[in-house]
């Protein structure tokens, strides 16, 4: 009897996840630029209250209204440690934001407690009580993963570890919310 239960919750769960697969492909089809599909070779450029470069650990650790721009993308958060490489020029590896972590691009934005930006895999994955918002659109979860090469932007209803600190499920019951406008008649 268990294994059954499993199977229809396994098989509840690919409905729902077909169905939100659909309704963010409507979302991408919309026509508005949003979060995914840009140039992520862009330069970055950064300002922040007060910056704190740590050459042996090959880090720079920007606090106080934090603001970072790559291109059109816009993320701002109160802290973020910047990870880099120094092979004959500094390459930015990975972004940890955290504190009221808000990431923006055309008409589409994303908040979360805590951001982190791979810049080799190109993904932006943002943890706890998570919102995707897209005009009156919205998504809400534990997790929202933007890979910005492929242009999919994914919301789970838990992060990793369960935490309520990390985006676990902290009321949801790790589902993902949402409310998307419905075109009027005429």
């Amino acid at each position: 009897m268990a294994v059954r239960s499993l199977r229809s919750l396994a098989f509840r769960s690919g409905l729902a996840g077909f169905a939100l697969g659909t309704a963010l492909v409507a979302l991408g089809a919309a026509g508005a630029q949003g979060i995914s599909g840009f140039n992520s070779d862009a330069p970055v450029n950064y300002a922040a209250d007060r910056i704190e470069l740590q050459d042996k650990q090959k880090r720079v650790v920007l606090s106080g209204n934090v603001d970072i721009g790559q291109g059109d993308l816009r993320l701002r958060a109160g802290r973020t440690t910047v990870a880099y490489t120094d092979a004959g020029s500094l390459k930015i590896q990975r972004l940890d934001a955290t504190g009221g972590v808000f990431v923006t691009r055309g008409g589409e934005s994303a908040r979360g407690e805590v951001a982190i930006y791979d810049f080799n895999r190109r993904i932006i994955t943002l943890v706890g009580n998570v919102s995707l918002n897209r005009g009156s659109d919205t998504l809400n979860g534990g997790r929202l993963v933007i890979d910005l090469a492929s242009g999919i932007t994914s919301v789970d209803g838990r992060a990793a570890g369960s935490s309520p600190a990390l985006g676990g499920s902290s009321g949801s019951g790790g589902r993902v919310s949402g409310s998307f406008s419905v075109p009027k008649r005429n």
